[in-house]
């Protein structure tokens, strides 16, 4: 067996062995780097980062985003144990903080840290709007995309493993031609489709929970519009960006309001 096929063989056992099935996706994803490794880096990486920026506290948004941040998370505990899983958030421990910075944005890390920026504020305008948001990044962490990215740079890793084995012995502007063709093929083809779909995978489980949560998933489309016009700057094309751009989300999420209302009807809540 020559060294090209030891090290293809070597990772697809590696691949086939270290894939998970997620409870909110239903789909078998890569887990080549567990929760156990992941989360406390996750929280030590949370607790520097709001060492070193300033937290708000004690004000009405400050609360409101600990509000809408615990009915979160409390729709995404009653899923999961009227589905089977109710020890799937072992391991999670929540937090959310407010952030002062102009910056529109918000993240969870893995495990449940949460960062709300003041800057997205306005544009969430209400707490349907934070829900949207809020939603949208807690579902980042429930569909462990943190750990489906490291576990597919780890691929991208092993891929670059066989291109300098198959292309040695040969000269070095054959070399440099496949490995132009490589990055461009697994960055264009593979990483940022993959971030992609895991930006429409959590607008899809966002919008359960918020609806679950009592928040009106119609809401979600206003909070996007806003969002839209708020980008001043030109946006690169969708293939060459990790986000899909704000007319396809926007569609997406109208095909997807009236499951999403569907599963919250399983609880009891009910929208007109």
């Amino acid at each position: 067996m020559n060294n090209t096929l030891k090290i293809l063989t070597i990772g697809v056992g590696f691949v086939v062995v270290s894939c998970a099935t997620n409870p909110f996706s239903g789909k078998s994803t890569l887990a080549l780097v567990p929760d156990s490794e992941i989360f406390p880096s996750s929280f030590q990486e949370y607790d520097k980062f709001l060492a070193e920026n300033k937290v708000v506290t004690g004000t009405a948004d400050a609360k409101r985003v600990e509000t809408v941040g615990m009915k979160i998370k409390a729709a995404a505990e009653k899923w999961l144990n009227a589905n089977g899983h109710k020890d799937y958030l072992n391991g999670y421990q929540w937090e959310y903080k407010l952030i002062e910075s102009k910056e529109v944005n918000a993240w969870c890390m893995p495990g449940g840290k949460i960062a709300f920026y003041t800057g997205i504020i306005p544009v969430c305008k209400d707490d349907a709007g934070m829900a949207t948001v809020m939603g949208h990044e807690v579902a980042h962490a429930l569909a462990n995309h943190g750990q489906q990215r490291m576990s597919a740079a780890q691929l991208q890793q092993i891929g670059g493993s066989v291109l300098d084995a198959a292309t040695s012995g040969k000269s070095e502007q054959t070399k440099a031609i496949y490995a132009q063709a490589y990055g461009l093929g697994s960055q264009y083809g593979v990483m940022m489709p993959f971030s992609r779909s895991n930006e429409s995978e959590a607008d899809k489980i966002g919008l359960t929970l918020m609806a679950i949560a009592g928040y009106n998933p119609d809401e979600s489309i206003a909070f996007w519009e806003r969002m839209s016009s708020s980008n001043s700057g030109a946006a690169p094309p969708e293939f060459m960006s990790t986000h899909p751009s704000d007319a396809t989300r926007i569609a997406n999420l109208k095909k997807l309001i009236p499951q999403a209302k569907a599963e919250a009807a399983k609880f009891g809540v009910t929208f007109k």
